[in-house]
């Protein structure tokens, strides 16, 4: 077969990209080597876990809260395998879209490993053993990522645990050690320390969500903390050993020689992941990768070699399934001779757990290491109205303005919704808007929006209202 466009990976950019390039008249093949399209964000990541921090979030809500609202429920308990079964069918359905999709836009789905013979000739070796080849003229690398899982971990997928199986357990833990205090670890342990289980996370860095603005990590710590979660950090682990019934995790702060240990149900390794190219033939096609195993690409995406094109989690940047989403369509448009572009900065980032944490654009951190003269606003949830109707009084709202421009430079929240509320900043610094005009705009009152406006307020000279 023969094709303008094959796409490797049908995860969040692959399979976008592979829907762009056929509505831009491209005849376009998707390459996915597991049985269902999706990827990792849709089978075994973004989808399944928001579901399961929904479910979770519910019975918390049961247990801790409904008293205060006048609602009295009585042996109320988790019922483990009906979340897990809730859980897989909002991940069927949502496959089950993605196959429409590919019809809908006559899109042909190879099912197989796809390795690259020539830098215009793909194999795909099928299930059955057979192998298909097909001949391109672009190619789009959409492979995604996998975790990190060191061999000292002894990760033996029963006891010393990833994010995949973590997603599948089938009784509430009464214990977990998760290794490594970012997203993916805070969301998965957020699930279980709702559920009941006791949660003591390792992390090696001074802070959890390292990557996120400093005023977030304490803020969702200190929320988390409510929970019951507890936080070790500056400590390493030295070493992780797996029993029958139970793990081991030994560690130490940084500074120290004195070894800790606790036994827990599971591990959870939670460390980070790492670019997916196993066996994809890349030097059969001269495509170069850099030290870190990422698909090197240039300005358009483009790799080394004319024709083969790279997005998502393979590439350099956050490995985020929006930011694979831009990708994909930005390179789908390349291809069709047109001039996207993708303001990598405006790409927000969002931790799921509750109260949500989302951010965009430059950090008080990273504006201080630069020397950009910047002022900054903050408004707490719990002066806001909306906020304490729900009793989702925890977080903030940090709006960062240039102090000579006023042009806002970042907005940071943690709080109630702020995976959604982001979305306001985002389109007000797409259009370089300033504090003042964020300030200006008017909130339907009462809303969780409006801590976005009182902390523009409050950015533009002490003129919050409430507070």
């Amino acid at each position: 077969m023969q094709y303008d466009v094959t796409v490797i990976g049908s995860g969040p950019g692959g399979y976008v990209a592979a829907i762009r390039c056929a509505q831009l008249g491209m005849k376009t093949a998707l390459i996915e080597r597991y049985p269902t399209l999706g990827g990792t964000c849709l089978n075994v990541g973004c989808i399944p876990s928001k579901a399961l921090l929904d479910s979770s979030e519910h019975y918390h809500n049961a247990v801790e809260r409904f008293s205060a609202h006048g609602i009295e429920a009585d042996n109320l308990r988790v019922h483990m395998p009906q979340m897990i079964k809730r859980k897989n069918e909002v991940v069927e359905q949502t496959v089950k879209g993605l196959d429409f999709l590919m019809k809908k836009n006559k899109i042909d789905v190879y099912s197989g490993h796809g390795s690259f013979l020539a830098p215009t000739k793909i194999s795909v070796a099928q299930p059955d053993g057979k192998t298909t080849e097909i001949e391109t003229t672009k190619t789009i690398i959409a492979t995604g990522s996998k975790p990190i899982v060191p061999p000292a971990f002894n990760y033996d997928k029963k006891r010393v645990i990833t994010s995949t199986e973590a997603l599948n357990i089938s009784e509430v833990p009464k214990s977990m050690v998760i290794i490594g205090g970012g997203v993916i670890g805070l969301e998965l342990g957020s699930v279980f320390a709702r559920l009941g289980a006791k949660i003591d996370v390792v992390e090696f860095l001074d802070r959890i969500i390292p990557g996120m603005d400093g005023d977030c990590s304490k803020e969702l710590q200190r929320s988390l903390q409510k929970l019951g979660m507890k936080f070790h950090l500056k400590h390493l682990v030295t070493a992780v050993t797996p029993g029958a019934s139970e793990v081991k995790v030994e560690f130490k702060k940084k500074d120290s020689e004195e070894i800790q240990a606790i036994e827990a149900d599971y591990c959870l390794v939670a460390i980070g992941r790492r670019p997916y190219t196993d066996n994809l033939g890349l030097e059969n096609a001269g495509v170069q990768i850099d030290e870190k195993g990422r698909v090197m690409v240039d300005e358009h995406l483009q790799t080394n070699v004319p024709g083969i094109y790279a997005i998502g989690d393979v590439i350099r940047g956050a490995m985020l399934a929006h930011k694979a989403e831009e990708e994909g369509v930005f390179v789908a448009e390349t291809i069709a001779g047109q001039h996207p572009h993708i303001h990598y900065n405006l790409i927000p980032g969002v931790v799921y757990t509750w109260p949500e944490v989302a951010g965009v654009g430059q950090t008080e951190e990273q504006l201080k290491a630069d020397g950009i003269p910047y002022k900054s606003g903050k408004f707490p949830f719990k002066a806001l109205g909306r906020a304490r109707a729900s009793m989702d009084t925890d977080g903030m709202v940090k709006v960062l303005a240039h102090k000579e421009t006023d042009e806002i430079l970042g907005v940071h929240m943690v709080g109630p919704r702020a995976a959604d509320l982001i979305a306001e900043a985002v389109t007000l610094m797409e259009f370089r808007a300033s504090a003042e005009d964020a300030a200006r705009m008017s909130h339907a009152h009462p809303t969780f929006t409006e801590a976005i406006k009182e902390a523009a307020l409050a950015a533009t000279g002490n003129r919050a209202i409430h507070m």
